[in-house]
């Protein structure tokens, strides 16, 4: 008999030989058998990691992509049955090839592959009552705390994110210009967008996450970022679906 652990560890690794042992029907012996599962968890992890990482496939080429693939299968074996959950370390894995250092701002594009994936699969909310929040007094509207829908991811990044995205995704754009910027991930239709935020945005996005006021959030980005919008802001955060209902007890009246 094969043990599990020489079973998994040949599983995903070709050059190693097929484990000693192993038997199928009628005890007869599943060398073959063995090599064709293999062969097709290999290629299904791959095939996940291709699906979930389509920027990064596209600035590496299809070629170079695939051959670096099996390298991290290898390296970081699936710890859940769900496939939409693969690739986690999948960012962290591509800082460390050398091959690959002289491409700085690879690593915060799988982030925001990674960070689109999460938004897909994200739960639904139930739609921000926003004439709710228009009729509010001036008085309230700073004191109240706006709930971030679970489909929204914040990227900061010191590349230029959001044009690096562009350039490779859609057609036309024009190259990046080496700035540092912060991309919002959210899903106000049926597929998750990439949105860049103005200066600050994420920083009060961070802090309403956090469950802090409007009021605290807005003085936090100021102090990031001293140009922030705060109608700019909620404008975008409104027209991507940002905020969450919440109920009627959460909401802040003050006298």
């Amino acid at each position: 008999m094969t043990s599990q652990s020489a079973f998994r560890d040949a599983l995903l690794d070709p050059s190693k030989a097929v484990p000693d042992g192993l038997e199928g029907a009628a005890h007869s012996p599943a060398g073959k058998r063995y090599s064709v599962y293999r062969n097709n968890v290999t290629h299904s992890l791959i095939a996940a990691l291709q699906t979930a990482f389509p920027l990064v496939r596209k600035i590496l080429g299809a070629h170079s992509f695939d051959s670096l693939a099996p390298i991290y299968v290898r390296a970081h074996p699936p710890t859940s049955p769900l496939m939409m959950h693969y690739g986690a370390e999948f960012p962290t894995f591509l800082a460390t090839l050398p091959q690959l250092s002289k491409l700085g701002y690879l690593r915060d594009c799988a982030r925001l592959d990674a960070a689109m994936r999460v938004s897909y699969h994200a739960a639904d909310a139930s739609p921000f009552d926003l004439e709710w929040f228009q009729q509010l007094p001036p008085d309230q509207i700073m004191a109240q705390k706006l709930h971030i829908a679970p489909s929204v991811c914040v990227l900061r990044s010191g590349w230029p994110l959001f044009d690096i995205w562009r350039f490779n995704m859609v057609e036309g754009a024009a190259k990046p210009e080496m700035q540092a910027q912060d991309v919002m991930i959210s899903r106000p239709e049926f597929d998750p967008e990439p949105v860049l935020l103005p200066q600050g945005a994420a920083v009060w996005l961070d802090h309403l996450a956090q469950g802090e006021t409007l009021g605290d959030a807005y003085e936090a980005a100021v102090v990031s970022a001293p140009e922030f919008d705060l109608a700019a802001s909620l404008a975008i955060a409104f027209s991507q679906g940002v905020f969450r209902n919440i109920t009627g007890s959460e909401h802040v009246e003050t006298s």
